[in-house]
Parts: C-alpha cells; structure tokens; sequence
C-alpha cells in the first residue's frame, strides 16, 4: 500500500493520506490521526518486523512473563480489566473480588451505609498517595466528577510541610466526615507513612476515631495492610505486586475513586478492554498503538529527540498530560538498552491545554525551535449546557481554535498527531489510558529497552536515605553542645562531603530545631555551628 508523503500543497495526497492513516473504532467513538506526522510510508511499513515482534513481547507478558526483572515481578496491568488473561486461577478471583468489593464499598458509603466514626455520613475523601497512586485518582476526579455527586475529594500528594498543613487545614471542619485512603503499595514508602501521620494526628486531635475513617490501599501482607487490619480500619484494598504505580489506574487506585464519585467502574474497565483488544491487532494500520509508537519513533529518529506536547482541548482533561509525563518519562527513559548497551533513551513529554496555550507557548511551537511533535486531544461532544448566545457557541470557537491551531502548525513544518473522543466518560477515559499504555510498552520494545522498571527512581530513593542517614550523624555529633566548622563535622562523620553537610545543616538551622550558626552562609568555610 503507497501512503502519499505528508504535503501542505497537494491536498489530493493529504487527504488520501488522512484517509489511509486515520484509524476508528466505532464502540469507543475514538479517532486517532497519524497523517500530520512526517514520515514516509515504506519508513513505517519497514518497522513491520519490529512491531511483530513486539506483539510478541507484549503477548508474553499478558501470559504472565517476568518483566520487571530488577524486582523479579510480573507486569498485569492488563489483567485488571480482563481478568480471564491472568496466569493464574488466584489472581482471576482475587481482581473479581475486589472490583466487587470496591463496587459495594463506594456504594454503601454513598448511600450511607457506611458512615464516620461521628454517625454522619461521609463528606469528602482525603487521599494520600505519591506518583502513580495520587496522578491517577488526579485524573480521575478531574475528568469524570459531577457536581453534587459522590464525596468531594482533596489530595495530598508530596511532603511538603506547608502543603500538608494548608489541605488538613482547609478540612478542619469537615474532619468528621472526612475518608481518609491511604496508598502504598509497599506499606514502607516514607512519604505516605509521614502524610497519613500528619492526618492522623489532625483527625484524632478533632476527638475522631481513626479507623472508623481509614481505608488503605496497599499489598495485601505489607506493614500498612497489617496496621490497617490489626486496627480494623474501614478496609483494606489489594494492589498486588504485579501492577506498577504508573499503571495503576485500573487497579483499586483508580476505582475507588470512580465509586466514590458515583461514576460507573464496569464502563472504566470495559473502555480499557475495548482498547486493549485493538491493540493487539496484527495489521499495523489497524493498531493504534502501533500507529502512535511508530510515529513517535519515526519523528524522534528512534531516539527521542522530539519532545510530545500534550494539548487536550477540554478542561476535564487538563491533568492528562501530567498524567502521561509519568507514564511515559518513568517507562521510557531508560539509560541502558536489553543488552547493556548505553543508550539514554526517552520521550520527553510536556503540556497544559487548549485553547489556553493559544497564548501561552503556542507561539514557540509554530515559530520557535522544531524540536517536539503536538499530541491534540478532541472531545466532540459539548455537553448540555452548551448554549449559544449572541450567535456565539463555545463549543464551536474550541474547536475552530483546535483545527487552526493544527493547520498553522502544519503549513509551518511542525508535526502533529490528533485523538479525538465522540465523548469523555468512564469508557472513553478508560480506553484513552490503555491506548497510551499499550503505545509505551510497544514503543520500548521498537527501541529494546525494558518499559516496567525504573532503576533511576529507585536510585532516587536510596540516595535520600543517604541524606536523611547523613542528618541523623549531623545531629547526633552536635548534640553535645560543641561548636564545629563544616569540615570538623564531615571529618568526625568520615565521610569527605562537605556539600552535603552545608545543605542539610542549612535546612535544619532555618527551621528552629535549636542550633546556633556563627558566620556568613554565603562563605561556607567560615561557619561554625552548635546545639543550643
């Protein structure tokens, strides 16, 4: 089949091309758009034998192969939403069991079956949850909430001490009628543990009853699920080893959320399902996820060199691209390829929304350094409250801004892809998220690097343990009351970094924890330093 080249003066060719690159699926009335995107069509037909061995690959994990293999886990994020795939007869009853048991879980605490530890019924939903456990209820309740149904949710979702302080602050009055869910798949992540202290604190402060308000999210037989039973808190969901935080969002993360707003979880799930079983097609025209990770090869020489610009055109979508910076970054930017070679391989991905960015960095984007590729997302539907006035329709100028947006980069020579929804809902969003996940998994398998582990995260977290051992000898070496330079205090550390001590005594001396510096801050050798 001969695909014309993209064109912005035949428009005969660019319109076979549109036609003959457009992929639909009629159930989930979703629309992906390859065409604007500059690769030639013997370039994509030649990745033919790589995408067939990634379908392999792929099929290999929905079989139950280990593929995170620094933690010797499988990946079966697929199994959530077509539980029949799973390897194993316990792991299709257990994903059952708990879907129906988030189902009757955000029911019965809707219709106030369940209620606070005060007999009210529950208000609002405090959830504590880092990366893929916050970004993911994020989207979620950004993209799916209706007003004046299910609870109100609040998130925190970092260590931030003034964060922290602001949101328990700002649900004072409503601590009594508060959920509070906590997500860890480990049970040990410190960032949760110190979230959920600071809220426990709070809660039991106001004369509330923890576990009549706690719900945990966590492995079963992790240090959390064991807390969360010994204390009967209200309940204990299962996010099983094999399904990572940034694939997640089919899993109880992403669920309890969509119970507690009243929103339909079967009609998540069945979108997700949909869009899976699509992308398993062999025909490389008809699998969209081949269609969107052969592009972004193509475009990034197979290196990643252009960057993807996220533009949803609809405010319920505005989370997405935060969303889609984990999920893509954390899976693709990998410094070692299958076989060890050194490759630093990854798709950088940014954005905020349309039409907002008409005037904001828009104007980069057409005239500025080419160095990205446009990732538009359409929703057709206006919704209800559509209304025209003075012969003037939202709707109708979002779109015109989306269209004009799209041709002007084109006639500039910046490339673009457009996926459009006929609506947002739970299938729609479902299946927008397997889209995007099956892409990430297909893509690193075109560029041989491994998608399910994240060594630099991981590395990320021992080294802050480092510091945070680091700052334990600090304190225990001043809490004699001696006076000391920096370099006295890392020789009697034994440890030859006197950067570091300048950074964590900087942090702790400005935070009234009773120690005295003498010297300029800017001149760091003439610091001297005691506890009071």
């Amino acid at each position: 089949m001969t695909i014309p080249d993209f064109s912005t003066d035949n428009t005969s060719d660019q319109w076979k091309r549109f036609c003959e690159l457009l992929w639909f699926n009629e159930p989930l009335g979703i629309w992906v758009d390859i065409s604007r995107m500059f690769f030639k069509s013997n370039e994509l037909e030649d990745l033919n034998n790589r995408f067939q061995s990634a379908l392999e690959a792929m099929s290999s994990i929905e079989s139950g192969e280990i593929a995170n293999v620094d933690e010797n886990r499988q990946v079966g994020h697929y199994w959530l939403r077509n539980p029949l795939l799973a390897p194993e007869l316990d792991y299709q009853h257990s994903i059952q069991t708990e879907i129906s048991a988030i189902k009757d879980f955000g029911d019965n605490v809707i219709n106030g079956k369940i209620v606070s530890s005060s007999g009210a019924r529950f208000t609002d939903v405090l959830w504590i949850g880092i990366g893929g456990s916050g970004l993911g209820p994020l989207l979620i309740i950004k993209s799916l909430k209706k007003l004046n149904k299910g609870l109100n949710f609040h998130f925190i979702d970092n260590v931030d001490p003034v964060g922290i302080h602001e949101k328990l602050n700002e649900l004072q009055a409503k601590l009594s009628t508060v959920l509070i869910v906590v997500v860890s798949k480990s049970g040990g992540t410190p960032e949760p543990q110190i979230a959920m202290d600071q809220a426990r604190y709070q809660l039991e402060s106001c004369g509330s009853i923890w576990s009549k308000h706690a719900v945990a999210i966590t492995m079963n037989g992790s240090k959390l699920n064991e807390i969360a039973i010994s204390e009967s808190w209200l309940k204990s969901f299962d996010l099983p080893d094999w399904v990572g935080g940034r694939t997640s969002i089919t899993s109880a993360v992403g669920l309890l959320p969509i119970a507690l707003i009243g929103a339909d979880v079967d009609k998540f799930l069945i979108g997700a399902a949909i869009m899976d079983e699509a992308t398993r097609n062999s025909n490389y025209l008809n699998n969209p996820s081949y269609l969107l990770a052969s592009s972004w090869f193509l475009s990034g020489s197979g290196k990643g060199k252009r960057d993807m610009v996220v533009l949803p055109y609809r405010d319920r979508l505005e989370l997405f691209s935060r969303y889609l910076q984990q999920l893509v970054m954390e899976s693709l930017g990998k410094k070692l390829d299958r076989k060890g070679n050194i490759i630093h391989q990854g798709l950088s991905v940014f954005g905020n929304k349309g039409s907002t960015d008409q005037h904001a960095y828009v104007q980069q984007l057409r005239d500025g350094i080419d160095n990205f590729f446009v990732t538009f997302i359409e929703v057709l539907d206006d919704g209800d409250n559509n209304q025209i006035i003075n012969k003037k329709n939202p709707g109708d100028y979002l779109s015109g801004f989306l269209q004009g947006t799209r041709s002007a980069l084109s006639e500039g020579g910046r490339q673009s892809v457009c996926i459009t929804l006929r609506s947002l809902n739970e299938q729609s969003l479902g299946a927008l998220i397997a889209l995007f996940e099956r892409t990430v998994g297909i893509y690193g398998e075109l560029v041989n690097i491994n998608a399910y582990h994240q060594p630099g995260v991981e590395a990320g977290k021992v080294a802050a343990s480092i510091v945070l051992e680091s700052q334990a000898k600090i304190e225990d070496i001043l809490s004699d009351g001696k006076s000391r330079s920096l370099q006295q205090i890392s020789e009697e550390m034994s440890e030859d970094n006197s950067e570091l001590t300048y950074f964590i005594l900087r942090h702790i001396c400005h935070n009234n924890r009773n120690y005295l510096v003498s010297g300029d801050w800017g001149n760091p050798d003439c610091l001297e330093f005691k506890h009071s």
